[in-house]
């Protein structure tokens, strides 16, 4: 039989099977009370030998804890915050503790009753993530359990947030770009408004600056779309004709990008080199070619901020801040020498 199928053993069975008491054959499980050794060992004799398991959760609550932490989310798609998660379950797996995941679907109300459910099951702690590095208020500064942003930041600067290294993502990919040969690299990405975009176009400036290069054009900014990237890389081409190289916010734009490009017989990489933006594979694989990317280690995120919480909960004191996370280049056909 399975261990999934197997019935879990009681500690009555344990009890009756060793002759002692329900609480006598609990003290002695826990390592409480004061036992006749010959009573100790009879029960733990018989708990091998029925293979029993004791309910952590119940152990955990004889010494005020339970071994879960909540994970409160607004992003619905997952697209973020379920490598985010994955990544924060194995940090927490290490100590059995199991994530509660709440979806607050951009609603502050229902957010604020997810809050409150939580702390209802006494969790050790809560994980704050989303899709975007937006700064976003604190979901309270009062709460008596640690709390960490994983994927985003909060306002007040005394929560400790994990978010990616934008910066110097673009950096590396711009870098990678000159490194190939590359001199004349446009730049294509999301809404204005979105502080990835504009810190993503500020490590595009701040690459080309640093080795002398001049930019094909001024970042052009729009959606995060492959239906932009079709229309920014026409843009481009037209204002841009001598453009060798395309640095683009997202995969999405960068796949619509590639598409103008066959369209107007530019290759890709011979003719225009292609990097995206946060190696998510059903678009960085699906382009033809693939894209050359770069990737936001969306589990060493969740990896950090759990571990911070872990930190926390065992004790070692809080400290506030933001921490960003190295990105890394995923090479591929689209900048191929």
């Amino acid at each position: 039989m399975s261990e999934f199928s197997r019935r879990a053993v009681t500690i009555r069975e344990v009890a009756a099977a060793a002759g002692v008491s329900i609480g006598t054959a609990s003290k002695a499980l826990n390592g409480q009370g004061r036992l006749r050794e010959e009573t100790r060992a009879r029960v733990m004799a018989a708990a091998e030998r029925l293979e029993f398991r004791p309910n952590k959760l119940a152990q955990g609550l004889l010494h005020g804890r339970t071994f879960t932490v909540g994970l409160v989310t607004c992003d619905s798609f997952g697209r973020f915050s379920i490598p985010v998660m994955l990544g924060a379950e194995d940090a927490l797996g290490a100590g059995q503790i199991s994530v509660f995941m709440c979806d607050t679907r951009d609603d502050p109300i229902r957010e604020r009753h997810y809050v409150e459910r939580l702390l209802a099951r006494r969790v050790e702690g809560i994980i704050v993530t989303g899709r975007r590095t937006e700064p976003r208020p604190s979901i309270g500064a009062d709460l008596p359990v640690p709390v960490v942003y994983a994927m985003t930041q909060s306002t007040e600067p005394a929560d400790f947030s994990v978010i990616p290294d934008d910066l110097g993502g673009s950096m590396l990919a711009v870098r990678h770009l000159l490194a190939t040969g590359r001199r004349r690299v446009g730049h294509i990405t999301g809404p204005q408004r979105f502080l990835a975009a504009r810190t993503r176009a500020e490590g595009f400036a701040d690459a080309l600056a640093e080795a002398g290069a001049t930019a094909a054009g001024d970042p052009l900014f729009g959606e995060w779309s492959e239906e932009w990237g079709r229309q920014g890389a026409d843009i481009l081409l037209r204002t841009q004709p001598d453009v060798d190289a395309v640095f683009c916010g997202s995969d999405q734009i960068a796949r619509g990008v590639a598409e103008t490009l066959r369209d107007r017989g530019r290759r890709i990489p011979d003719d225009v080199a292609l990097v995206g933006f946060d190696n998510w594979a059903p678009m960085a694989l699906g382009s033809r070619p693939p894209l050359t990317t770069v990737d936001l280690n969306l589990g060493e995120i969740g990896r950090a901020a759990a571990t911070h919480l872990l930190d926390v909960i065992g004790g070692v004191p809080h400290q506030g801040g933001v921490r960003r996370m190295p990105c890394s280049l995923v090479l591929r056909e689209s900048t191929r020498v």
